[in-house]
């Protein structure tokens, strides 16, 4: 009974391509339609279509090469676009305008790639332009650029598989066996079913330094030789060593770039001449002209677009008395002059998809490459072989050169002339077939000498190789020399510069401020309210979600700068006007979301600077305290994130800001506790300072709460005081205790 209601409830609908013998319209169950009919086609888009391999290509763009090169375009003239288009469609049956967007993406004229592998001559567009149509492809040239040398280079040695078109009329390779990481250097994106790929790229000169240097060392410090990603269109990239760590290390993360411009004093005019990858010139003139109309920006004169043939130019007329400096400040936050490119590093590994680091990426594409250089190796060391084997047959023709010459005169049918000489001179059929093919004109002792002279260099040759196949750092050798050889080619100067964290500025808004007192509440879940007096005074009780109660509450004004810890080691700074007055009847703004923390970044503790006079501690799990100055957390510049806020060599317990010297109450997790002074603590102007030992810790114990004296509740001081540091601190009485202390973090 209970199967029946089951397959009842499974929802079914009529569909036109399920048929009966007789052609009745048969019920097929949702779920089967999905798995026959969606699945497939999701694993095609997966795999065929959207997400590049390890040669850095997608499908689609390795036909399009591929066919150029069967052409005689690497190194012959251009030809037009259309019969490029029309012959790839051999491969590629996906139509003429997606196999034509291909190779402008691919082509020098748009400027996509950083090493483009089309040689394109007409109006390909551009990436940086969302209305600059390219021309139809009867009216454009192309041809392969030169660096699809290094692709093509061992395509003929057996290095990658083959295998049939879809039709089954021709072959085609299944990866173009580059000889650098093509995957690191090229842009890439795609959108598949249920996932998506986004590759930046980087400098080929500092990925081929860096794969020599992962080579050597799969230990290298990848961030010294590949500092950051390098766009075509250049720009500078807002440099957080930190998170170009997170990104090399998970595949994953978001890169800040900005434009670039010059300030012209003769005109009084900006000039913006490089803009981040992924803004267009037409969004940021749009934008540009929403702030204007709205009054955010009252600066501006007039904008335009002055791009030619010498590249883009964007120009600002400024009104007179404005500052540049401030202005392009102000469009940086408001406008895609300043963007972020979401890194996702999926790519296909043995026809699955992976998100990998940098460092995963080099090991999978070197031991590709090593597989490729083995297959070259072992193609190339077969012909010589056979070569060989040819030679040494027409070195026994050498012996008596009349004797072969009687044995094909006296032999009177074709089909026994091989037999004859395989008989006559002791060879084998194919050494016989190659004799008997030898032009009359050539069998002379000069010309056979000449041949069978090489058979000592061919022998060497076979013996280098097959040390090749056996010695994996002769492979390693290999890959390195090819790679310093293209790093000579073909490198470029990095077109994106790199702004470090100190130096960037940000103006602050130039509209005033009001300034008022407010009481500023926090609860343990991170949810901020900032209320006026007047308002406090007439509300009730404090609303928060359910398990959520009061963290912390401060006076403070409208003015007063915040700073917020969080539990990655991190702190982040704002100030109050940063958020609106709100009542005691709503929850708050929630600080994570507000102040743009990290996924699962949680608020640690909520403080007020003031003047930055005083010192911040940071108590440990394994029993040190850091005591940091307070001004090692201000900066000049109107800086929202601070990373590296304190150590992370131990999970912290508590953060307090203290003022003046002062006595601390420190509790362990065995029921001991602790009075120490904080004077007895040695100040730190490094953040990341581990701090001293404070409390010994036995086995397995941990220091549980950090609190200051006159809130610990202790009434016998004298019995937990220590002398000198560090101290195991005495067991808590009954009468010291105090189960509603709370603890500061």
């Amino acid at each position: 009974m209970a199967k029946k209601k089951k397959d009842e409830s499974v929802k079914k609908f009529e569909d036109p391509n399920v048929v009966g013998l007789h052609g009745e319209v048969m019920e097929q169950g949702i779920c089967d339609t999905l798995e026959l009919n969606y699945m497939p086609y999701a694993m095609s888009v997966i795999v065929s279509r959207a997400i590049p391999e390890i040669d850095g290509f997608k499908p689609s763009h390795r036909k399009l090469l591929y066919t150029m090169y069967k052409m005689g375009l690497l190194n012959g003239g251009r030809t037009k676009s259309a019969n490029i288009v029309g012959s790839t469609m051999k491969l590629n049956p996906h139509g003429d305008a997606a196999i034509y967007e291909t190779m402008v993406r691919l082509s020098r004229g748009n400027g996509a790639l950083l090493h483009p592998f089309v040689d394109s001559k007409g109006n390909f567009g551009k990436v940086y332009s969302r209305d600059m149509a390219y021309a139809a492809p009867r009216y454009t040239e192309a041809k392969l650029d030169p660096i699809c040398q290094e692709l093509f280079r061992d395509i003929d040695f057996d290095t990658v598989d083959m295998v049939d078109n879809y039709d089954g009329t021709m072959l085609e390779p299944t990866l173009l066996p580059t000889t650098f990481p093509n995957v690191l250097v090229s842009n890439n994106n795609g959108i598949a079913v249920g996932m998506a790929s986004n590759i930046c790229g980087f400098n080929l000169r500092e990925v081929c330094q860096t794969t020599a240097a992962f080579i050597r060392d799969p230990r290298c410090d990848l961030l010294s030789t590949l500092p950051a990603p390098d766009f075509p269109t250049g720009g500078e990239i807002l440099y957080d060593p930190t998170q170009m760590h997170e990104i090399y290390r998970s595949g994953r993360g978001s890169v800040k770039v900005r434009a670039r411009w010059r300030y012209v004093k003769e005109g009084n005019l900006i000039e913006i001449y490089e803009i981040p990858y992924t803004a267009t010139t037409e969004a940021i003139i749009d934008k540009v002209a929403e702030l204007i109309k709205s009054g955010k920006v009252r600066e501006i004169n007039d904008m335009r677009d002055e791009t030619d043939l010498s590249g883009l130019k964007l120009t600002i007329d400024l009104k007179r008395g404005v500052d540049p400096d401030k202005l392009m400040q102000k469009l940086f936050r408001h406008t895609p002059l300043q963007d972020s490119f979401a890194c996702n590093f999926n790519i296909l590994i043995a026809g699955m998809p992976r998100v990998l680091g940098v460092r995963e990426i080099l090991e999978e594409w070197v031991a590709w490459r090593t597989d490729g250089i083995r297959r070259r190796t072992y193609y190339q060391l077969q012909k010589k072989r056979d070569k060989l084997h040819l030679l040494k047959g027409l070195g026994k023709i050498l012996l008596d050169i009349d004797k072969a010459i009687r044995i094909i005169r006296e032999t009177e049918s074709d089909a026994e002339v091989i037999p004859n000489l395989m008989i006559g001179f002791g060879i084998d059929e194919i050494q016989a077939n190659y004799v008997a093919e030898i032009k009359l004109r050539n069998i002379n002792k000069e010309y056979i000498l000449k041949r069978i002279s090489e058979t000592e260099e061919l022998e060497k040759e076979i013996e280098d190789l097959e040390k090749i196949l056996k010695s994996d750092a002769r492979v390693k050798t290999i890959i390195v020399k090819e790679l310093e050889q293209v790093a000579k080619k073909y490198g470029q100067d990095r077109r994106t510069g790199l702004i470090y964290d100190h130096e960037i500025y940000e103006e602050e808004e130039a509209e005033p401020v009001p300034d008022y007192p407010v009481t500023i509440f926090v609860s343990k879940e991170g949810y901020f309210k900032k209320i006026t007096p007047q308002s406090l005074r007439m509300s009730g009780e404090q609303k928060f979600k359910e398990g959520d109660s009061l963290a912390f509450s401060a006076e403070a004004t409208n003015q007063s700068e915040i700073m917020v810890f969080t539990d990655r080691f991190q702190v982040y700074k704002a100030r109050c006007d940063a958020f609106a007055d709100s009542k005691a009847s709503v929850l708050g703004d929630y600080l994570p979301q507000k102040l743009g923390m990290d996924e699962g970044e949680t608020v640690a503790c909520v403080c007020l600077p003031g003047d930055y006079t005083g010192f911040m501690l940071f108590c440990f799990e394994n029993g040190k305290i850091a005591k940091v100055d307070l001004a090692a957390y201000a900066t000049k510049s109107n800086r929202k994130k601070l990373t590296g806020a304190y150590s992370d060599k131990s999970p912290v317990k508590a953060i307090l800001l203290c003022r003046a010297e002062c006595q601390l109450a420190v509790y362990s997790t065995e029921g001991r506790a602790l009075i120490c002074s904080t004077a007895q603590l040695t100040p730190k102007t490094s953040r990341s300072t581990q701090g001293v030992a404070v409390m010994t810790l036995r086995k397995k114990a941990l220091l549980d709460r950090v609190v200051l004296l006159e809130d610990a509740g202790i009434v016998n001081q004298s019995r937990y005081r220590a002398k000198t540091l560090p101290a195991a601190g005495a067991l808590l009485k009954d009468e010291d205790r105090d189960d509603k202390q709370m603890s500061l973090i």
